[in-house]
């Protein structure tokens, strides 16, 4: 689990005086620092790397300064050009990420290994409308406003006594609908006809006063209702700007595209065209996107760096790639760090949360006895072939021996 928190602010005061600057910090009440720099940086980027050095930052922060012209009021700080040419007070926002993780799998030493050139893949959620897990195996059926709750449960105390089934009321069905609405779109925006049905079984098990008498499997009736539901929570959003929804929407005064011209999320699909973080936007985004390239024309770029802006990039990069649908040659001049090893392994866990690289050798360990058992039952040249490679399977040694 993530938790992320405004961290402590800090102020600093510049002045510039022959060449340096100055900076009085002031981290707390009973903790005011002197600090000289060489010389004004060149960029805010510089700025920032200059501040963490000096006062020992270890987390990413935003800059913002007190504008002279607005009546010292604090704006953020985008170019250092912004600055005024003599003194200025900026103020520091550290943005601190907090990770939770359990206490025997991870050792002081551990952390301390960690470098730039480790890669952490963590679940991308920069922002709230980002999901974080896949489809459940059992879908959980949330809880309804208190009056639907109250005679949800009569009624199924009705169900106990004598088999009578709820005829459920206009009122009531409609908020049973938009609360599972709701709770369906968290994990899929375009859920399929298992996982609609998937919906309605755990629907009537919780509440078997609602099944459907008649019905092959007791809730034919919900799944059409659920169908359509999500079809209305759809054009709601789509109406409201969500970009996964909007990317449908038909053009004015035509009728929606056909089914087969959608742009929807595959099976495992989780963030398939996840909206822009709070207080973001394209181009703020594209500014990082810049960094990123800039960063890898370095001979030893910082995975840190590359992790950390290709996480907050996402979104804008999965707008470009399910919207515009650009060549590789043009994907790979705007997102070159794409087109590393360990940015495939992260783009597919932000995109499936799922870890490819722990899965993919979790399989391959657990299929090998049966590739190795198909091998020996091959005849011919291909089991000639086949048949030197299991005996270098078998007359390898264990990584491990016993001894007594």
């Amino acid at each position: 689990m993530i938790l992320c928190g405004m961290g402590t602010n800090v102020i600093f005061n510049l002045s510039r005086t022959m060449g340096s600057y100055k900076l009085r910090i002031i981290i707390n009440e009973g903790d005011i620092r002197k600090v000289s720099l060489d010389g004004k940086p060149e960029t805010v980027e510089e700025l920032k790397i200059k501040i963490k050095e000096k006062c020992n930052l270890q987390d990413d922060f935003n800059l913002m300064y007190e504008d002279p012209d607005f009546g010292y009021c604090l704006c953020n700080l985008d170019d250092i050009e912004d600055l005024p040419a003599t003194k200025a007070t900026v103020k520091v926002i550290s943005m601190v990420t907090l990770t939770l993780v359990p206490a025997s799998t991870t050792s002081i030493s551990d952390v301390s290994n960690v470098s730039d050139d480790t890669e952490i893949l963590s679940t991308y959620s920069s922002s709230s409308s980002t999901r974080q897990e896949q489809w459940p195996e059992f879908f959980e059926i949330p809880n309804f406003s208190v009056d639907v709750e109250f005679r949800l449960r009569q009624a199924n105390l009705q169900f106990l006594r004598d088999q009578t089934y709820l005829n459920v009321p206009r009122d009531m069905k409609h908020g049973i609908l938009e609360k599972l609405a709701e709770a369906i779109y968290k994990f899929d925006g375009y859920p399929n006809a298992e996982r609609i049905h998937s919906v309605a079984l755990a629907l009537i098990s919780k509440n078997p006063c609602l099944r459907e008498p008649g019905s092959p499997d007791g809730c034919s009736g919900w799944k059409n209702s659920l169908t359509y539901k999500m079809g209305n929570y759809r054009t709601k959003l789509r109406k409201a700007g969500c970009a996964e929804v909007a990317i449908n929407r038909g053009e004015k005064g035509t009728p929606e595209m056909a089914s087969k011209g959608l742009k929807r999320p595959k099976r495992f699909e989780v963030n398939y065209l996840p909206d822009l973080p709070d207080g973001q936007n394209e181009d703020r985004l594209e500014v990082e996107r810049k960094l990123l390239v800039e960063e890898m024309k370095k001979r030893n770029p910082s995975g840190t760096f590359i992790a950390s802006k290709m996480d907050q990039t996402f979104p804008l990069r999965r707008r470009e790639i399910v919207e515009a649908e650009p060549p590789v040659k043009t994907l790979k001049e705007r997102w070159p760090a794409l087109f590393t090893e360990r940015q495939v392994f992260a783009e597919f866990n932000r995109i499936a949360t799922t870890n490819l690289e722990n899965d993919f050798f979790g399989a391959v360990d657990r299929y090998t006895p049966h590739f190795v058992t198909i091998f020996k039952s091959k005849k011919g040249s291909v089991g000639e072939k086949l048949a030197e490679i299991v005996q270098q399977i078998d007359s390898r040694k264990p990584d491990v021996t016993a001894k007594t």
